[in-house]
């Protein structure tokens, strides 16, 4: 048992790890020569690198923060004014901007779909083709096992 803690854990950090050195080819992508920039210009590269984000963690998405809240996070985290972000305190930024906006559970509406919707039309359509082919007590649990590594085969879980 212990054993699959340590590979969760592996996998949280290598996706940490993903994001954060996204977040730097992010930042060295839209953030530079970015002293006169308007806010919609800073709105826009911020969304991209969430977008980004989104792309390379499948799964789970996070949501494209409010203007507010990212004007309150540049405000508090970026000190000079006139001068360039750095990286620092683009991470600062979005550490809190993802933090406050959350994730869309998009993953697990997904994975509750499957879960209940693919055992259920598995058994609908065996009633009706082959009822006593299988009995149901070993049919159900095969299908639900069946789905679960499927998502978790794509990434799903």
């Amino acid at each position: 048992m212990g054993q699959s803690f340590n590979k969760i854990g592996a996998a949280e950090e290598k996706k940490d790890n993903e994001i954060g050195s996204l977040i730097e080819q992010c930042y060295d992508k839209y953030f530079v020569n970015t002293e006169n920039w308007s806010a919609s210009d800073f709105y826009h590269a911020v969304c991209q690198t969430v977008e980004e984000i989104n792309k390379s963690i499948g799964s789970t998405q996070f949501r494209v923060p409010k203007t507010i809240t990212l004007e309150h996070a540049y405000q508090k985290h970026h000190q000079g004014k006139g001068k360039y972000l750095t990286k620092e305190e683009f991470q600062k930024i979005l550490q809190e901007v993802i933090l406050d906006t959350g994730v869309t559970n998009v993953g697990a509406k997904d994975m509750l779909f499957y879960l209940f919707g693919v055992p259920a039309t598995a058994l609908f359509f065996k009633q009706r083709l082959i009822p006593k082919l299988i009995p149901n007590d070993v049919f159900i649990p095969g299908v639900t096992s069946a789905t679960v590594f499927l998502l978790a085969k794509f990434n799903k879980i």
